[in-house]
């Protein structure tokens, strides 16, 4: 009986064990998880440059200060105060009675020159065959010829003082040296122009075409010789201009090789760009932005600024994907930055993919899933 009792209570226990059996028999092994996905960017190497932003100020590319060359009474304003001037232009008429006067009497002074020269000739020429037959002295004759030779000295001084006396009288007609905006006058309708005045009647600056003066370090004065020289037929390096508000001029200047200097003083270097502004859009004394080209590098590697990683110890990573889907540490040598890319000098080679998202779910070693990084998604 009691043989009977053991039995019927470990007929439930070999049920429950009979269960568990089948049921991990039908249990499928489980295998290793699926490699994450990362976004990678294959290197390609590109042409690349690199500029500098930095302030300058608009000079005019020629300034004429307008000065009286003789002294008078201003009759007339030729100009409207800021507008365009060519060169020959009338500006201001100073009164010429005086001049004309001067001139009319030098050039009567040279008629009777004249007349004194011609009366010498011929009494020269009487002269020379009565010397010849010793009808009159040697020195009657030499005398004749000197009163000759004085009054050609004398003809030729009157005709200098006329043409001097007409030079006065074209300066009494005030002109304009070179073309460009005429600002305002100094001086108005019957003032005294002095020709020992300090200041300028007016001043005329050439602005269709502009220099902008640039200061940067001394040290950059080799970059700035290489991309003066970088320019293509000698036209010089281009160089963007952008206004106080951000806005980039749609004209080009050119960096000068020859403008560039040091500045004594502060040991600065000055480059100074020339600008075409035919619609006159950069006027003299503005403060601008001159984007100057300083690296240009014809096959340039770079990787976006969230690939690197900085180690604590100085050390510059980034990680690549090998061709066994491998995520492997690579230090890098980094170089100058530029819309959201960083340029490396040394550590990576064209071909090489290197990981831009995910690094953080990744270690060295670790099999990966690459996928293209697209620009987009890093947002």
């Amino acid at each position: 009986m009691k043989m009977f009792d053991v039995r019927r209570r470990r007929a439930p226990l070999l049920c429950v064990a009979a269960m568990l059996a089948l049921a991990a028999c039908g249990e499928k092994p489980q295998g290793p998880p699926p490699a994450p996905e990362v976004s990678v960017v294959k290197i390609a190497p590109a042409a690349v440059s690199i500029a500098d932003e930095l302030p300058g100020r608009v000079v005019a590319f020629r300034v004429a200060e307008i000065r009286p060359q003789v002294s008078g009474i201003v009759q007339r304003r030729l100009f409207e105060q800021g507008s365009e001037v060519r060169a020959g232009q009338p500006l201001f008429q100073i009164d010429p009675s005086p001049f004309r006067a001067d001139a009319g009497s030098a050039a009567a002074s040279v008629r009777r020159a004249e007349a004194t020269l011609a009366r010498a000739k011929v009494q020269e020429d009487r002269l020379a065959p009565l010397v010849k037959s010793d009808a009159i002295s040697g020195q009657a004759y030499d005398d004749a010829v000197a009163a000759r030779r004085q009054a050609a000295a004398d003809l030729a001084q009157t005709r200098a003082d006329l043409e001097r006396r007409r030079v006065d009288l074209g300066f009494a007609t005030i002109r304009s040296p070179i073309s460009g905006r005429i600002d305002q006058a100094v001086l108005t309708e019957g003032a005294l122009a002095n020709a020992g005045d300090a200041n300028p009647l007016a001043t005329v600056q050439q602005i269709d075409r502009v220099y902008v003066d640039v200061r940067q370090p001394a040290t950059r004065l080799d970059a700035l010789r290489d991309a003066a020289r970088a320019g293509a037929a000698d036209q010089g390096a281009p160089v963007e201009i952008v206004s106080g508000t951000g806005r980039v001029y749609p004209v080009k200047g050119r960096l000068l090789f020859s403008g560039i200097s040091v500045d004594p003083g502060t040991g600065e270097v000055i480059a100074r760009v020339e600008v075409p502004n035919g619609d006159r859009m950069l006027l003299p004394g503005m403060f601008v932005r001159a984007r100057l080209p300083r690296l240009a590098l014809p096959s340039a590697i770079m990787v976006p600024l969230q690939a690197v990683a900085h180690g604590g110890s100085g050390d510059t990573t980034v990680k690549i994907v090998d061709a066994q889907n491998k995520v492997q540490d690579r230090k890098v040598v980094l170089g100058d930055e530029k819309d959201g890319q960083v340029i490396v000098h040394e550590g990576l080679k064209p071909g090489d993919r290197v990981l831009v998202e995910g690094q953080d779910r990744v270690q060295s070693g670790a099999v990966v899933k690459p996928m293209p990084w697209r620009r987009a998604a890093a947002r």
